[in-house]
């Protein structure tokens, strides 16, 4: 194990950059935060590159890092790599895998999300739903935010997350047969009215804008689901997890 006591070390330096998306998107590289993120990505063969610990935490007896490197490090640059207020002091950086999903038959498309919390629920929901593939499109808030990974709760590390251009991926679909419904106010079906086979892609949208007009003219089909009470419309995480287990059935 190495020992880093310096808050200037070059080593420091570099992790407190991955808190950064430029950074994050520049080495292909992003660190996660506490014992459940760091135990779940060791779960996933090759994700982890390096462990770091506060030498006030230490690793948990259980966990085999095998020969992953662990760096031990002053409680100061512990606080100072995280964005939590009450830091649990143990940190994982993590490669950002490039998975090909050749097989996939269920998709969650996301438009435009740009609430980290929301973003991290939607992953989690999808993985809970079973569903084979996640693809955040442009102008949507990183998927490793860290706001997002702890949304996620440990399911970046489940299944295959994706940045892409949604209109690729739609075309893409349908030329896979996999039909595609989006979610809309306005000229839409009840949700209940849609039956589907094995292979689907659900799209949902921006928090105030709902999915891009242009992508709502591509869909095989867009739902809604009925509002009963006075509010005006339901969380976007929320009818996604609606949406992903009622198609699931």
């Amino acid at each position: 194990m190495k020992h880093i006591e310096s808050i200037q070390n070059p080593k420091v330096k570099q992790w407190k950059k991955l808190l950064t998306k430029k950074e994050r998107d520049k080495s292909g590289t992003f660190l996660v935060e506490g014992f459940h993120l760091v135990e779940e990505a060791l779960k996933q063969s090759d994700s982890v590159m390096e462990i770091i610990v506060s030498d006030k935490t230490g690793l948990p007896p259980r966990w085999d890092s095998g020969e992953i490197p662990v760096t031990i490090v002053t409680e100061e640059i512990s606080n100072s790599l995280s964005d939590t207020e009450a830091p649990q002091g143990i940190f994982a950086v993590c490669r950002q895998l490039q998975i090909d999903v050749p097989n996939a038959k269920t998709y969650l498309l996301i438009d435009a999300v740009q609430d980290p919390g929301n973003l991290g629920t939607m992953i989690r929901t999808a993985d809970a739903a079973g569903i084979d593939a996640v693809v955040v499109g442009k102008g949507s808030v990183d998927v490793y935010n860290s706001k997002v990974l702890r949304s996620g709760q440990g399911s970046h590390f489940h299944l295959p997350i994706i940045r892409g251009d949604l209109h690729d991926w739609v075309e893409k679909l349908h030329g896979k047969n996999i039909s595609v419904y989006g979610t809309a106010l306005e000229g839409a079906s009840a949700y209940t009215d849609i039956s589907t086979g094995e292979s689907y892609a659900l799209l949902v949208g921006n928090e105030g804008n709902g999915v891009s007009k242009e992508l709502l003219a591509k869909t095989t089909a867009n739902l809604y689901i009925p509002i009963y009470g006075k509010s005006e419309s339901l969380n976007v995480a929320v009818a996604t997890g609606i949406l992903l287990y009622f198609l699931k059935k």
